[in-house]
């Protein structure tokens, strides 16, 4: 039975050449772009969940509202794991992580910059799986100055060596780390990156007990069930017996009173396995993933195979009438609908079958450049877990089935009297078939004209992150990082390129407004409300760093040399005037700050600049306090020349003098700047390319349809021109019914991308409006797509002689 299904089903595609290679670059299309996306979301999905504990694992995160805006603070108080871990029995374990840059690190004759080296507690091997090959993970890291490295950085500097019991030397710091430990290299899909962890028994900030301070990461084990939401709730508590008495020395103002003048702040509990897509924070260990995007993605992959399911229906049923004698004679010879429903569904998961093949060979091309869109290293382990390869089979199935359901149900209906009658080549179609064929030349389009609109959005948006006016310039601006490594030769260094012609100025800041920032919590008390509590951002900057930037001074001046008294100085962002509800001239006023011991320092307000962008257009501008600090962290040099390639050797020349345990590196602010929004670049340029390939599926089974339609017209074609009509009406006429169905799509595609955009863009503190011409511009788009794809057919058609077409006649 199998073998006769065979048969006839390869006899068919065969002489159904045109179609069946429509309908299999189709499915192959749709199919390759599932798959890409499936292993694309997959692997997001996956992010942390190789942890034993990872259903139990929770990171304690600090969140609030203060009148200076929104703390969102991935890391919290020196003193949390602890506490937690001594307060709630439900707390298993608790340990924490504190970042500790990217080092110099040298053994021997080698010396290299590494990737991420972190502080971690003597129990981190307890709480997450990082599996040892060399070492104990109950005392590796018990000692001060004691180091776990990963297998990478072993083989680097030890080669096929035993590491344990020698010795790193991290030169930016002039310290020595004993390597007790190596772990496994850490899994790509982790949010935490790092290959080497020192131990925290050697750090004091460790040992704090200030819970006006956050400098760590730190993560809990619950018990077996327990609802990390219970205990949750009980975490305001902790935070008003601990914070609150702190805050009252540090401010002589009680937790009640801090609440009352609207304030709130507190510790929140975040599941491991939802950090990588539903993070939010200015600072974090790794950069986060993007749900959005994972749905975006997901919601294309199935679109895609929805569109291709529908093209296979469309051209199936269309053609009906090419099987109608094959249909009338088997029903004639005994053949019952159900055997008949069968024979075609086994056509159509045959030819899914082969769309599967040309699909994986599609994928396995398009990955190389996937995964550098996606910045992933995903692979096709069809040979490796047998799971995948069953999944495969299945989706053929379901696909087939599904593409080929109604075209079955439709071809195994035809009535044999009706067939045969009429020679069996042609049969006429029911109202019901043509719309229901009609409907889904519509939803095709629906989806295609969406996607295009949204697109067209995302770049937009996209273009007016990049051309918006930040308050400062970003262009022609070069970062040197950690100076500090030049150490007393610092200001030799930056005299000697103030000197080059081809800079126009140098600053030295340890901020630098583009990238991630630390949330720096920052309290001020201005002097005639000593209630009112603000969170501001502080920078230390020297006094070019203002004019290096471009920033504009709108009230006062900029730091000066000149003045003594500016070391005790301030200049406010315009947020932060409005945050202290001055009005007026605010020049002389003077600000409060305390630390956690209840020293006050007071600050005289001498400028204030307009306000600027010194972190993402996702967030609104918040208050910002710049200090006068010329200790170098970063030189930020702002440059006059287009021989960027020389300046820079002669700045790694002029760095190449100085003995340095670090070695010359440079970035550019606009490139840092960009860097903010990968992920929404990810997601326009993802939403472009499907876009594209889910419009060229649909013109696809347009173009099918058109051959279809203008073979079903011939002998009308020929009548029309016999009587005189022209080639443009005859193209008229056959393009005027796909040309409405375009239009229809257009006008249901309208609503959803409005919502779906306008969502998207809630995420953006600062964003373009939806303007009614970016859907006409997408909807003429379309239409002229369809046009272009159905003229080809239809212009063939009118050019016919009409003695071809009529002389069966």
């Amino acid at each position: 039975m199998l073998r006769n299904y065979f048969i006839v089903a390869w006899r068919n595609l065969v002489r159904n050449r045109a179609f069946t290679l429509i309908n299999i670059t189709g499915l192959a299309l749709g199919l390759a772009t599932c798959l890409l996306i499936m292993l694309f979301v997959t692997d997001e999905l996956s992010y942390d969940r190789f942890h034993e504990k990872a259903d139990r694992i929770v990171r304690v995160v600090f969140r609030g509202n203060t009148q200076g805006g929104a703390i969102k603070d991935a890391h919290v108080m020196p003193p949390t794991a602890r506490t937690l871990r001594s307060t709630f029995p439900e707390v298993e374990q608790a340990t924490r992580f504190r970042m500790a840059g990217k080092p110099f690190v040298s053994y021997g004759n080698k010396s290299l910059r590494e990737s991420v080296l972190v502080y971690a507690d003597s129990n981190i091997f307890q709480v997450f799986t990082l599996p040892l090959l060399k070492g104990n993970p109950k005392t590796a890291l018990i000692k001060p100055s004691s180091i776990v490295i990963s297998e990478t950085v072993a083989r680097k500097y030890f080669g096929e060596a035993d590491p344990v019991g020698k010795v790193l030397e991290i030169k930016d710091w002039k310290s020595s780390f004993q390597v007790t430990g190596v772990m496994q290299d850490i899994p790509e899909n982790s949010h935490v990156h790092f290959d080497m962890l020192a131990s925290m028994a050697g750090l004091a900030e460790a040992q704090s007990n200030s819970w006006m301070t956050s400098e760590f990461f730190t993560y809990l084990v619950l018990r077996e069930g327990s609802d990390y939401k219970k205990l949750e709730a009980k975490l305001p508590k902790v935070v008003a017996s601990k914070l609150g008495p702190q805050l009252e020395k540090a401010f002589g103002m009680s937790y009640a009173d801090f609440w009352k003048k609207g304030n709130s702040v507190g510790l929140f509990l975040q599941p491991i396995t939802d950090i990588h897509l539903h993070s939010d924070f200015p600072y974090d260990l790794s950069a986060p993933g993007n749900a959005q995007t994972v749905y975006i993605a997901g919601a294309i992959a199935l679109l895609m195979l929805l569109v291709a399911c529908i093209n296979f229906m469309n051209l199936s049923s269309a053609g009906a009438s090419k099987r109608a004698r094959e249909v009338g004679i088997r029903k004639v010879l005994g053949s019952a609908q159900s055997e008949l429903m069968r024979q075609f569904l086994f056509e159509s998961i045959l030819l899914t079958g082969i769309a599967l093949f040309l699909a994986l060979w599609m994928v396995d091309l398009a990955l190389p450049a996937f995964n550098q869109l996606s910045g992933k290293h995903l692979g096709i382990p069809l040979l490796i877990n047998p799971l995948i390869l069953l999944g495969l089979v299945l989706l053929v199935v379901v696909v087939g089935l599904l593409a080929g359901s109604y075209p079955a149900f439709f071809l195994s209906s035809f009535k044999p009297l009706s067939v045969l009658k009429g020679g069996g080549n042609t049969i006429k179609m029911g109202q019901g078939s043509l719309s229901f064929r009609n409907g889904l030349v519509v939803f095709q389009f629906f989806i295609s004209i969406a996607l295009m609109i949204c697109t067209t959005v995302v770049y937009r948006q996209l273009s007016f992150i990049e051309h918006k006016e930040l308050g400062y310039q970003k262009e022609e601006v070069i970062i040197l990082p950690e100076t500090w490594a030049l150490h007393q030769n610092q200001a030799a260094f930056r005299q000697r390129l103030s000197g080059d012609s081809r800079i126009q100025s140098i600053s030295s800041s340890e901020f630098i407004p583009a990238g991630p920032s630390s949330n720096n919590n920052f309290f001020v008390a201005p002097d005639r409300n000593p209630d009112l509590l603000v969170k501001t951002l502080r920078y230390d900057v020297d006094p070019q760093y203002i004019p290096t930037l471009g920033i504009q001074v709108v009230e006062g001046r900029n730091f000066s040399e000149k003045f003594a008294t500016d070391s005790s100085g301030i200049i406010l962002n315009e947020a932060a005037v409005r945050s202290l509800g001055w009005k007026g001239n605010v020049l002389g006023r003077t600000v409060t700050s305390r630390e956690n011991n209840g020293i006050a320092t007071t600050y005289r307000v001498i400028g204030v600049v307009k306000d600027f962008h010194f972190r993402s257009l996702h967030e609104l501008i918040t208050p910002l306090v710049m200090i006068q600090n010329s200790q170098a962290g970063n030189l930020i040099i702002k440059t006059k020349t287009r021989d960027l390639a020389g300046l820079l050797q002669t700045m790694q020349r002029e760095w190449n003098r100085y003995p340095s345990e670090v070695p010359f590196s440079y970035s550019f602010l606009n490139d840092r700047f960009s860097n903010t929004y990968q992920e929404e670049q990810k997601t326009g340029t993802i939403l472009s390319i499907f876009a594209g390939l889910t419009i060229f599926v649909a013109c696809l089974g347009l173009f099918g349809l058109a051959t279809f339609t203008a073979q079903q017209r011939t002998k009308e074609i020929g009548v029309r021109k016999v009587l005189g009509a022209s080639t443009g009406s005859i193209l008229a006429l056959l393009s005027r019914d796909f040309l409405k169905l375009v239009g229809i799509a257009f006008l249901m595609a309208i609503p959803l991308a409005w919502y779906a955009m306008n969502e998207w863009l809630q995420d953006f503190a600062y964003r373009i409006s939806l303007e009614w011409w970016v859907f006409a511009v997408a909807g003429l788009l379309a239409i002229a797509i369809a046009l272009i794809t159905v003229s080809f057919q239809s212009v063939k058609a009118a050019l016919v002689n009409p003695v071809k077409s009529l002389k069966s006649e």
